[in-house]
């Protein structure tokens, strides 16, 4: 279990003054400090005053740690990504929702600890790790359909938010985006282009997000009176190595195709590449959309179409939904831009005050299509 606290670094060695040293300088007692460190209205202004005056004399800082401790809470969320760190630190969604959360958690007095979880070991030691209150509560994200960690927190009454969802019916409070309104736009783009033999590549098919993407796929296609032809999908797995791999699948299977919808930016890349090598032309020859709209489809060559997911706002509205189980947010401390609000799309009871919330996604046309 990897893990990267945010947050200044734990002192190892004494290099500050005790409260027992502010309450000597004050001529009160420890615990008259403790309840004018801890903002308590039981202390008279005069008692107040001389031990701030004292405070600030000789520069003491109080212990977040053990404040947080005695008020029952660690001031503490963890976000518990289940990806090995060579996708974590490369892949370009990671950090973006990193610093939508971290914002949000910011403005909050919260710190943020970062887990990077391998396998059921390192899951079960998470679990009891946090059933242990050294957490206030957990936000995942990347998770997919058999990721038990969610029922074992619920168990332990941990409170949690994922990013994205293992299923339709998802019990656990969610913040996701509209997948495959997502996906049917990007295909109806490529329809609209006058593009005939449409293939995808997906993602891997244990992911909600990815089975969305490929009934957006589908659905355009039907809308537009094309029954999906199976042989023109191809799975990969989020990974640019996987996406050339499914786009040399798809040249072997149609090599007339004329346009590939790729589940993801990193995926498009790889389909550019395999492209390419094919010496296919795009989008002469085929044109390429991907999804996320991340940093990739800004540098790829050309510039790639792609469907625009909120990233950042996701990273955000996940942490201000725990906060909210928490009791910890306030009502306009929320740096969200107000075009990230949720979409309400979902289930029956969804809506944008509920603890499901679906953002919008928008097609951003550039030169690939």
């Amino acid at each position: 279990m990897a893990a990267v606290r945010g947050g200044r670094a734990r002192r190892t060695a004494r290099s500050g003054p005790t409260l027992e040293e502010v309450a000597r300088r004050a001529g009160v007692g420890r615990g008259t400090v403790s309840r004018v460190v801890n903002g308590s209205a039981r202390v008279s202004d005069r008692t107040r005053a001389a031990v701030e005056d004292a405070v600030a004399e000789l520069g003491y800082v109080p212990d977040r740690v053990a404040r947080a401790l005695a008020a029952g809470s660690a001031d503490t969320v963890a976000l518990v990504v289940p990806e090995p760190e060579s996708r974590f630190f490369t892949e370009p969604y990671f950090p973006a929702v990193v610093r939508g959360i971290s914002a949000e958690l910011a403005r909050a007095d919260m710190q943020l600890l970062l887990t990077l979880l391998h396998g059921p070991k390192e899951r079960d030691r998470f679990a009891q790790y946090a059933a242990s209150h050294h957490i206030d509560g957990v936000l995942l994200v990347s998770v997919h359909a058999d990721h038990t960690l969610p029922d074992l927190l619920a168990r332990s009454e941990i409170p949690a938010v994922l990013g994205g969802r293992r299923q339709a019916a998802e019990p656990v409070p969610y913040v996701d985006c509209d997948n495959t309104g997502g996906a049917r736009s990007a295909v109806a783009h490529l329809l609209a282009r006058g593009r005939g033999t449409i293939a995808t590549v997906t993602g891997p098919d244990d992911v909600y997000a990815a089975r969305c993407r490929t009934d957006g796929y589908r659905e355009a296609l039907r809308a537009a009176d094309r029954p999906p032809d199976e042989s023109l999908l191809a799975c990969g797995d989020f990974t640019e190595e996987g996406g050339e791999l499914a786009m040399r699948q798809l040249l072997r299977r149609a090599p007339g195709l004329d346009a590939v919808f790729c589940a993801s930016d990193v995926m498009a890349a790889g389909a550019r590449r395999a492209l390419r090598a094919a010496g296919r032309s795009v989008p002469d020859d085929v044109a390429l959309v991907g999804f996320d709209d991340s940093v990739v489809a800004r540098h790829t060559d050309p510039p790639l179409t792609t469907v625009r997911q909120p990233i950042g706002a996701m990273g955000g509205e996940m942490a201000r939904v725990l906060l909210e189980l928490l009791g910890k947010w306030t009502p306009g401390t929320s740096g969200a831009d107000a075009g990230a609000r949720p979409a309400g799309e979902g289930p029956a009871g969804e809506g944008p005050d509920s603890l499901h919330r679906v953002l919008p996604t928008e097609l951003v046309t550039r030169a690939s299509s």
